[in-house]
């Protein structure tokens, strides 16, 4: 057995994934680049894959990924002689309803953005594309021509192939037995031959995991989290239909199916909304291209709606009814780089039935981010440090992936919340909320209150593109914390304790604000990469002369604090998550000085507690902390208080409050509020590739510090100028709503779109914030122009501004 004991990588795993990291590595010149695969290449989900080719996904780094694979395919032909099969016949999705049909329209107009072509159909144009659909109950759809199919094993081997003849080492019937580490390093990994004849060890430097479904075990041997959960996916192949041409592909996404021409058969697939998880023991150790057992009872309701609405499958008989396992994430969203909690161990797994469509993009994206040791550009969707580590707890993802099949087929409501393995991470508040009509929403396993049930009204969600049920209960909740005053809670924010005799130093070289301040002042602030980029969008509280509090969004908690150990380097601090210690409620609005002044004897005045500074209070009979900042843009204190003391100090802040009106808020207000003040929204307005400057928050990087992360980036830009520049944008029209990606059209043509929307109760409008293009260009010649918003297809005058339209001098939170 020629396996070499020492290696730069090993990839761990041969499906597809594996073998485009591998192809991807050794293009870039990598040398001693070692592939393992347990069994045979393909053997685990690629070679039952459907080999959908997809072109438009939901943002546009994740659909540049999609359209780098069907053009690498394309090429890999000639490169390789191994037939990929790529045909680009394009797609058809059809709705049935009016609200899919608005979601199908909205994704038109984002695919416009990205570049993707597109068209909308109406019912009758839906049957010209597609002569074999029923049209009963179509509404319309859309097209997309250059959606197409591939056969995956041999895109698989193509792959793979590359890879060799780049000079890396592919090797079958190899299994890794044990991962051997140091600290937070992998030093090697030790393997056995399949037939038991022969094991050895590989020291390396780096591991990739690219075990698909064995992906969360693969983990676990390496020390890191890789959350996700195999389920059965069913799909039917017809016999043989005589004259059935090449066909494009059809999705009916209402009736959770799929249609596919192959070799003059149709292939029947279904998303179903409760599939069913597998492998909850482990998967078996002879696993290798196998079917589960059929379960003809589970496929029979999409079998019956597939036959009435492809009425040829009825006549055509069914040759192969399929059931193989895929892997699925707890947010349907693969994972990719580098594991949180490893140094030098990689990532690509977990591909919720889009592997085939991803695996070229996602290894360029990785081996990219491997050679430079930069992301190439943002990836915050896949990014592996997005998963909390209690994720991997095997319960959960067994109770998750029940519902994750389903979501790629489901309506994509915006503010649709998970049904699944809920109520995992919960406030010191938790229960005082739900008492007053709390409406939970959750993001990274928190459970938040995202609006609040008036009497008598029903505490769910009722989705929609239109106003959902809550609309009014956010536009009063919002009008109070800009009128009179308001209490959110904001226990779910990141906290992270830095400290130690550097505490100062680190933060002034891995943050851009300045943090030589005195005990009890905040500063607003962002960690930056090497291009000036934001990896971070955070406030940090100085809390003694060697420690201070960086606080985060929730989701993002765990990178933050990756970041930071990250480029630890030799400062002397510890790095500290303390987010369960304390509990925190916000009391925003104009009347917030009154209900504080009513539960404390400490002074809340400009004097004593400027805005941008900390004091320690009394609140009722125990103790607080209170940070005078805001992210509504109102007067307004967080408060802060250990999570013992935390249901005493909720219920006396709600009972003084009483007096002034308060009225509890939740997270959909706040969304609402930041808006109008034009501040930004870490993951959508402002990523690892958008520039601070251009994303208009130069005022606080602090050019005058010696060294830091990122200076040098921002010093070229104000040199060279900015290319594009952050604008806030309110439709005219008061009745349409905007979300996020929908087209920003400057005097006519599509010039970028919007990074994030929400509804400006107080401005009377529908709001976004997204980059325009402006190279050369002044602020006024920016406003001169013309603006309109694409929703789902309709151009809709926008007024257009750079300063905060709530609020430009940000007086009221200062007051």
């Amino acid at each position: 057995m020629s396996l070499p004991t020492q290696a730069r990588v090993v990839i761990i795993g041969g499906g597809v994934v594996g073998c485009s990291v591998a192809y991807h590595l050794a293009k870039l010149g990598w040398k001693d680049v070692v592939l393992l695969e347990r069994k045979q290449l393909t053997s685990g989900t690629t070679w039952h894959a459907a080999g959908l080719i997809g072109q438009l996904r939901a943002s546009q780094n994740m659909t540049k990924l999609a359209r780098y694979s069907a053009e690498l395919y394309k090429g890999l032909e000639a490169e390789t002689g191994v037939a990929t099969g790529l045909r680009q016949g394009g797609s058809v999705s059809a709705a049935l309803t009016d609200e899919r049909l608005e979601e199908l329209y909205r994704q038109a107009a984002m695919a416009r953005a990205f570049g993707v072509p597109v068209e909308e159909l109406s019912p009758k144009e839906v049957k010209e594309k597609y002569e074999h659909i029923n049209l009963d109950g179509v509404t319309g759809g859309v097209w997309l021509p250059t959606d197409g199919q591939a056969d995956p094993a041999n895109i698989a081997l193509a792959l793979a192939k590359g890879a060799r003849q780049n000079g890396a080492l592919v090797k079958e019937r190899i299994k890794v037995t044990g991962i051997k580490r140091k600290d937070r390093r992998v030093t090697g990994v030790d393997w056995a031959a399949d037939d038991g004849s022969e094991q050895g060890h590989i020291a390396c430097d780096m591991i990739v995991n690219c075990a698909g479904m064995w992906g969360h075990e693969v983990g676990r041997m390496a020390g890191v989290n890789v959350p996700l959960h195999a389920c059965e996916h069913f799909y039917i192949v017809t016999e043989g239909i005589s004259g059935l041409s090449q066909m494009p592909v059809l999705r009916v996404p209402d009736e959770c199916a799929y249609y596919k021409e192959d070799a003059g058969k149709i292939l029947l697939g279904a998303f179903e909304p409760h599939s069913k998880p597998w492998g909850m023991n482990g998967i078996p150790e002879n696993f290798e291209f196998d079917q589960l057992p059929e379960d003809f009872d589970h496929f029979e309701p999409i079998l019956e709606a597939a036959c009435n609405r492809v009425p040829l499958l009825a006549e055509a008989g069914i040759h192969t009814f399929f059931n193989g396992p895929e892997s699925f994430t707890p947010d349907d969203a693969y994972h990719l780089g580098l594991a949180p909690e490893m140094d030098n161990v990689w990532v690509a797994a977990g591909f919720n039935s889009i592997g085939i469509q991803s695996s070229g993009g996602a290894g360029h994206a990785l081996s990219q981010w491997m050679d430079s040791g930069e992301k190439p550009f943002d990836l915050g969707d896949v990014d592996i440090s997005r998963m909390q580590p209690f994720q991997g707890n095997k319960h959960y993802l067994f109770e998750r992936s029940k519902e994750t099949l389903g979501l790629l087929y489901a309506d994509h409501f915006p503010y649709l919340q998970k049904r699944t393995a809920r109520g995992i991470r919960r406030t010191p508040f938790h229960h005082h909320l739900l008492e007053k009509g709390a409406v939970m929403g959750e993001i990274a396993g928190w459970e938040r209150a995202n609006w609040f049930a008036n009497e008598g009204q029903e505490r769910e969600y009722q989705y929609s593109w239109k106003r959902q049920n809550w609309f009014e209960n956010a536009r009063a909740e919002h009008m109070a914390i800009r009128e009179g005053v308001g209490m959110y809670d904001m226990s779910s924010f990141g906290k992270i304790r830095v400290e130690g005799p550097d505490a100062e130093a680190f933060l002034n070289y891995v943050g851009g604000g300045d943090y030589s301040v005195p005990v009890g002042k905040i500063v607003y602030t962002q960690f930056l990469n090497s291009r000036g980029g934001i990896e971070a969008d955070v406030t940090v509280t100085r809390m003694s002369e060697t420690a201070y509090l960086v606080v985060t969004p929730a989701a993002t908690r765990l990178a933050d604090q990756t970041w930071m150990e990250r480029h630890k380097g030799n400062f002397n601090v510890v790095i500290t998550d303390v987010t369960p210690g304390e509990g925190v409620l916000a009391v925003m609005g104009p009347k917030a000085r009154d209900v504080l002044q009513a539960v404390s004897p400490n002074d809340f005045s400009n004097e004593v507690n400027p805005f941008g500074t900390a004091q320690e209070i009394e609140l009722g009979m125990g103790l607080a902390r209170v940070h005078r900042v805001t992210y509504v843009g109102e007067l307004g204190w967080e408060i802060y208080v250990s999570a013992d003391m935390a249901g005493h100090a909720f219920e006396t802040l709600y009972e003084a409050g009483q007096a002034h009106g308060l009225k509890l808020c939740g997270m959909h207000m706040m969304d609402s509020c930041r808006i109008e003040k034009g501040f930004r929204h870490f993951g959508h307005d402002i990523t690892a590739e958008d520039h601070v400057l251009e994303a208009g928050l130069g005022f606080a990087v602090k050019t005058a510090k010696p060294e830091f992360i990122g200076r040098d980036a921002v010093l070229r830009k104000k040199d060279e100028g900015l290319a594009a520049r952050m604008v806030q944008f309110k439709l005219t029209d008061p009745e349409p709503l905007l979300y996020h990606n929908e087209p920003v059209i400057r005097d006519g043509e599509i010039v970028g779109y919007l990074s994030s929307g929400s509804y400006g109760h107080a401005l009377g409008g529908a709001m976004g914030l997204g980059y325009v293009p402006c190279k050369g260009e002044s602020a006024a010649d920016v406003l001169a122009s013309t603006y309109e918003i694409d929703v789902a297809g309709t151009r809709v005058r926008a007024e257009a501004s750079l300063k905060p339209m709530y609020d430009p001098k940000g007086e009221r939170a200062k007051a």
